[in-house]
Formats: structure tokens, C-alpha cells, sequence
């Protein structure tokens, strides 16, 4: 079932507002502790649009964090997850307390760095990660070997892995020899490990990659472990822009 855009199921609202983790929130649906727009919701899976709807716990109203949007240049060898039960560093040590709530836009794997967006605004993650709206994710590529312009043509036409379609919108050859190819590489969708996975398809290994820009918002002279907020001005430019 697709969820509809800005809409989340009811479980995961209240900890992308920063009013509880998904655990607590499950808690008290099942418990019959919660409302929503006045009536009891025992369904964890029911749909809600969490800037609009109103949450009551035990008869008292909980309160929705201001939107928040930041835009963080991921570190190699961090973790996209709020926490690792194998006690790696994750993007949230970088952050401060007041925005260890925003959930992750997508995930970027630990060996790859770049620009990851955290938000507790449901509306704008689903319209970014939505396929439909074909969101441009830009990329700096090093693989091991020279990669040929007939294997840029096969990533651009999409190759087949474990029944998934792997495809780039967009490649640029910047820099070839034997022992390594330098590429500049467009995604429209965030597929696990689509680009690792689409060059191992073509015979190359990839040993450096770097997100630079996630539509409008590029990284430009951020150095890694630094964030900044994104004005709500830039947020509109995003949304009338696609």
C-alpha cells in the first residue's frame, strides 16, 4: 500500500514530531492512551498528517516541535541510525540534544560521506524520498579500473541485481585510467546501496563516494561533522521548484 504524501502511520508521527521514540508511541496506542482529533486510536498502522492533527496522551495535549530542517555533512565511518548495537558513532553524536529527534531523509551507508538531510517535517521527507517527484541525489564516484563510455551507456539504460532495476539518470566521466575512473553521478531515488551495487554489475569496485547535492541543497564549503539549518525560504524554493 503506498501512504499517501504527507501522511505517516500513527506509530511513527509522534517520534518524527520529537514527542516520543516509535516504541513509546506504539506503547500507548495499544494501551487505548491516545487520541487523535478526539477519538481513541488503537491501530498503530492508522494514518495521520502530523503538522495537522492533534494528539492528545491521557487527557493532555502534546505539543508539536517547530519544523526543523538541517542539512549535515556526514563523516566516513558514521551510521545513518539513531543508535548501533555495535556501538559505532552515528550521525546523532554530531548533533546537539535539541536536534536528536529529527529523523533521517534516507540514509546514507557508513563508508559513504557527504550530504545527509535530518527533518521532523513528514511532509518534506515523503516529498523528497516520493520516486515520483524524481528528486536529483548528486554524487562524486571513485572505482577501481578505467570505466568505459559503453559502461557509462549500460548504467544509464539500468542494469538488473537481485530483481531490483539499477539505473543513473546521469554519469560523467571526469578522469580515467587503468587503475581508477573518476565519475560524476545523478540518482532520482535512493535505492540501498544502488550505486555500490550498479558498478560491482559492471565489474568495478567503488572506493570513494561522496553525496554533493540533494536537489537545490549542495554542500558547497561545509567540511565534514559540520550542519547547518535550512532557512524555510530554501524549503520553498525545494517545493515549488519539483
Amino acid at each position: 500500500m503506498k501512504i499517501p504524501l504527507g501522511k505517516v502511520i500513527l506509530e511513527r508521527a509522534l517520534s518524527k514530531l520529537g514527542s516520543a521514540s516509535r516504541a513509546q508511541t506504539r506503547s500507548w496506542i495499544l494501551e487505548g492512551r491516545l487520541k487523535v482529533n478526539g477519538r481513541v486510536i488503537k491501530d498503530p498502522l492508522y494514518l495521520v498528517v502530523p503538522e495537522k492533527d492533534k494528539f492528545v496522551l491521557d487527557g493532555k495535549l502534546l505539543h508539536r516541535s517547530n519544523r526543523q530542517t538541517i542539512m549535515l555533512y556526514k563523516p566516513k565511518a558514521v551510521v545513518t541510525t539513531r543508535s548501533d548495537e555495535r556501538g559505532r558513532r552515528t550521525v546523532f553524536d554530531l548533533l546537539p540534544e535539541e536536534l536528536k529527534q529529527l529523523h533521517p531523509v534516507g540514509r546514507l551507508d557508513m563508508a559513504t560521506t557527504g550530504l545527509l538531510l535530518l527533518t521532523n517535517d513528514s511532509r518534506l521527507s515523503a516529498y523528497l524520498t516520493d520516486p515520483d517527484n524524481a528528486i536529483l541525489r548528486t554524487y562524486i564516484v571513485m572505482v577501481e579500473g578505467r570505466v568505459s563510455p559503453e559502461e557509462v551507456q549500460q548504467a544509464t539504460q539500468g542494469v538488473w541485481d537481485k530483481g531490483e532495476f539499477l539505473k543513473s539518470s546521469k554519469m560523467v566521466l571526469r578522469k580515467v585510467s587503468n587503475k581508477e575512473s573518476h565519475l560524476i553521478m545523478e540518482l532520482t531515488e535512493g535505492k540501498n546501496r544502488e550505486i555500490r551495487r550498479l558498478f560491482k554489475c559492471l565489474g568495478h569496485e567503488v572506493t570513494r563516494l561522496k553525496r554533493v547535492a540533494f536537489g537545490p541543497f549542495t554542500l558547497g564549503e561545509m567540511q565534514p561533522g559540520e550542519f547547518r539549518q535550512l532557512k524555510h525560504e530554501e524549503i520553498s524554493l525545494l517545493l515549488n521548484k519539483y
